[in-house]
């Protein structure tokens, strides 16, 4: 949906995050966290900066999952099997796709 622009070297935290991610998000949210048109939004959007979604709302999501509110996409199922040391290097991930693509 958003083109991403990835970082060349990622935090040690973040590379265990794209796996989880890639494990645990991908399916739905698309690769680099880009979003699926007609699945999942894109993370890597200013919806999703720090200030608007602090990491602990990420957790709550996996967790407990959304109802929609921001997109029309549906809501968000509890992601099953996701851990909060997983949840917690997943943000990591995204964090540094979106500071590379200016959301801050």
């Amino acid at each position: 949906m958003v083109d991403v622009l990835v970082p060349e070297t990622l935090s040690a935290n973040a590379e265990i995050g794209k796996l989880a991610y890639e494990a645990k998000c991908a399916a739905c949210h698309g690769a680099n966290a880009a979003g699926q048109d007609g699945v999942a939004p894109p993370l890597v959007h200013k919806i999703y900066e720090p200030s608007h979604h602090a990491d602990a709302a990420f957790l709550l999501a996996a967790k407990n999952g959304v109802r929609a509110h921001h997109w029309r996409f549906g809501n968000m199922p509890p992601v099953e099997g996701v851990t909060d040391g997983d949840v917690k290097m997943i943000v990591a991930y995204v964090r540094e796709l979106q500071r590379s693509n200016g959301i801050n």
